[in-house]
Order: structure tokens, then sequence, then C-alpha cells
């Protein structure tokens, strides 16, 4: 006779169901990867196109590189903002309208781990976006690696910033609608005030102390520095001040996790 079922030991860490929950955020994007991987990279191209044949004829130079050298990285950036938010919100809101959020919350899984696995599902996709749009660019724009490390820890960072953020708006939102507002009049504003298409040091004092008050900011920069060696502020409050912005966001989420926040009825 077959051994009667037994409990199986989970221990500190319930690995298992951890990545069991990243393959499934995993999968649901790349299941429909026409819409969520390549979508992006033409849009991305197309913002590229349209620029440089706009601006890049009365734009010598920015950051001692080309216009176009200088816009590509900030645009790579924002094909991570805007797919690492997406992600981990339309997430959270499709299971919550689907009322299948109870698959979620039913396994032994703690605060911590839910919120490293759906964070770690929007790192993917932001990540996977950035080095296919990247990989589309290189064939209209050269890119020169100044300092690998940077590009590597701001994209990583940008989408851990971008995955939580749209974690929380996905927990705290009851309908789409919620969340196109906050892509609307929160993403969207900082991500096209953040130097993305051009450089801080040509704004009024004024605007660069608003903008240095932009976590984008900080992330673009940073990201760009690693490709073409500029940067408009100081790399080491970049980093603090990025680093600082997702420890803060990761117990948002963590907290929201705990307490069952427009989870739990």
């Amino acid at each position: 006779m077959d051994a009667p079922p037994r409990l199986r030991p989970i221990g500190a860490v319930n690995w298992l169901g951890l990545w069991t929950l990243y393959q499934k955020e995993v999968r649901r994007f790349l299941k429909v990867a026409g819409q969520t991987v390549v979508a992006p990279v033409v849009t991305t191209l197309l913002f590229l196109a349209i620029f440089t044949l706009a601006l890049g004829r009365s734009v010598d130079q920015l950051g001692g590189v080309s216009f176009a050298e200088f816009l590509a990285p900030g645009l790579v950036m924002m094909a991570i903002v805007q797919n690492a938010f997406s992600n981990t919100s339309a997430s959270l809101v499709i299971s919550k309208i689907q009322g299948n959020i109870i698959d979620i919350l039913m396994p032994p899984l703690s605060p911590g781990e839910l919120t490293f696995a759906y964070a770690m599902g929007g790192v993917t996709r932001g990540v996977l976006v950035a080095v296919v749009t990247w990989a589309a660019m290189l064939i209209f724009v050269p890119f020169n690696l100044h300092q690998p490390l940077y590009v590597l820890f701001h994209a990583l960072s940008a989408s851990l910033m971008l995955a939580l953020l749209g974690l929380a708006c996905g927990i705290w939102a009851e309908k789409y609608d919620h969340i196109a507002a906050a892509t609307n009049f929160v993403i969207t504003p900082l991500s096209f005030l953040s130097g993305t298409f051009y450089s801080i040091e040509r704004l009024p004092e004024t605007f660069q102390a608003i903008a240095h008050v932009n976590p984008f900011f900080f992330m673009i920069d940073g990201f760009r520095y690693g490709f073409i060696g500029h940067a408009d502020a100081d790399l080491g409050l970049g980093i603090a001040v990025v680093t600082g912005v997702n420890v803060a966001l990761w117990l948002v989420c963590w907290r929201m996790f705990r307490t069952g926040y427009k989870l739990k009825a």
C-alpha cells in the first residue's frame, strides 16, 4: 500500500512556495510576450526615432556624446520603469477582480515571501525588456559600457523600485482605473521629469533642485553614467536615494501583506 500523505516540513523559508509563485508571475507575462516584451521594444524604438529626428540636428552633443547616445539609456530605463510597474500592479488587480487572490493568501507563504516573489517577477520582466530593448537599439545607436556595474545596479534597483511600487498600487487598487490613475499621475510625470530626454544641467537652478527630489532622476542618471561616463548628480547620493526608497517600499509592501490591507475581507 502507498504510504499515507505526510505534512511537508517548510522550515524558515518556504522555498518551494516562493519558487512556485515566482514561476507563476514569470510565466504569466511570458504567455503574452508579444504584448509584454515585444510591444515595449517597438514603442521605445519609436521614441528614439521621433526624438532623434526632431531634435538630433538641433542638439549637437549632450554629456560629451551624440544626442542619440545620450537619449538611448534613458529610453531603456523608461522601458524598465513602465514594465516592472505594470507586471506587479496588473497581477494583483487581476487576482483581486477574478477572486483568486485567496489562492495566493491561503498557502503557507509569509508576507516577506509574498513580497519577494511578486517583486522578483516584476524585476525579471523589467530586466528582460531592458535587455531586448538594448539589443534592438544596438542596430541604430552605438552603446559603450563605461561602467558595467553601474548599469547592472541601476537596472536591478529601478526594476525592484517599480515592481514594489506596482505591488503597493496593486494591493491598494480596487479596479483598473486606479492603476491607470497611478500611471498617469505618478509614474509618467516622474519619468518625463527625470531627465530622460534632456540633461538637467540645462535647467534653471530651481528646476534642478526639484529634479533632485525625484528618485527616478537618480535611477536614470546613474544608469546613463554607466554607458556614457557622464552624470548630472553625485553618484553616491544617487545610490543612497535609490537604496533608501527601495527599503521603504519593501517595508510598505511587507506591511500591506502582513495586515491584509484590502486583501482580506
